[in-house]
């Protein structure tokens, strides 16, 4: 059994695999999202929402077929809550006042059964493109805000590798659902932010270990240096890794389908995090070459 207490795993010697093997993702996920681009919801598209509840239990596709007939364009239909209540996703939206009661009639009629239409929501273009723009400007400004924190409390080497990773982070992130094509909405952008705030907390965690070492010995090969502060952090950075991911799991199996999207995004934000402030962000300290005692450089490269 491995004691994580007490770990020598040389990590930093072999970060030029973990490079390129980080290089090929991006690759593949940039590739995706200008091929293939993301599932967008509602949020960013437009479309209409309504929250139904039946009196009987019925299936997904069931409801979606009957949908169907009307010509509303793309539908999604998922369970909301319990086996009665359900939340169709329309592509079509209409301005009419007799869309939504057209609409309850003619699926009350096809299923023979009642139905109360407990919420109606309409996003138009207008409202999506004005969501889709708040969304990238809020990774940007926190991105840009972490850059800045970084480079207050480190040196600028340490303030840049934190940046190369969560980009490395978010790049992954974005991929993974393009090529999965789970969709992707306001809740997801929920999640990046928050794997940004967690791959942050734990590149931090790393790169302070880093300073301390530095500060205590200035005659310490770079690259042992590097290693022995990942090697330290190792604990606190799997316990904190192992804990948070059972929670995820457990809302991504139970927390209903409309949860589904929302914790797989944290939960591959999760694993990405950890592996990026290992593997990405502290070799960068040895690539930048940064400052031993704060006043020289001095050249450690392997």
């Amino acid at each position: 059994m491995i004691n994580i207490y007490k770990t020598n795993i040389p990590f930093i010697k072999q970060y030029k695999k973990f490079y390129c093997l980080s290089l090929i993702l991006i690759l593949v996920s940039i590739f995706s999202l200008f091929s293939k681009g993301l599932n967008l919801g509602i949020d960013f598209k437009g479309g209409t929402i309504i929250e139904m509840q039946f009196n009987e239990s019925l299936t997904s596709d069931k409801i979606r077929s009957s949908l169907l007939k009307q010509n509303l364009g793309d539908i999604k239909v998922k369970e909301f809550g319990n086996n009665k209540t359900y939340l169709a996703i329309l592509e079509k939206k209409s301005g009419k006042s007799n869309f939504i009661s057209n609409i309850k009639t003619s699926l009350e009629k096809d299923l023979n059964e009642s139905i109360n239409f407990r919420r109606v929501e309409m996003v138009g273009p207008k409202i999506s493109k004005e969501l889709t723009e708040a969304g990238i400007y809020a990774v940007c400004i926190a991105l840009i805000l972490m850059l800045f924190y970084i480079w207050l409390r480190f040196e600028w080497q340490f303030s840049l590798g934190a940046i190369v990773a969560l980009l490395h982070d978010v790049i992954l992130t974005l991929g993974t659902f393009s090529i999965i094509g789970f969709e992707f909405n306001l809740s997801i952008i929920a999640a990046v932010l928050t794997i940004v705030g967690y791959s942050m907390n734990d590149t931090v965690v790393i790169y302070d270990r880093i300073r301390e070492n530095l500060k205590k010995d200035d005659t310490i090969n770079l690259t042992d240096l590097i290693n022995l502060s990942v090697n330290e952090t190792l604990p606190r950075t799997l316990k904190t890794s192992i804990t948070t991911l059972l929670a995820l799991t457990a809302i991504y199996f139970f927390g209903g389908e409309i949860l589904r999207g929302f914790s797989f995004a944290l939960i591959w934000g999760v694993i990405v995090g950890t592996y990026s402030s290992i593997f990405i962000a502290s070799p960068l300290i040895l690539i930048f070459n940064v400052k031993r005692n704060w006043d020289e450089v001095v050249d450690n490269s392997p």
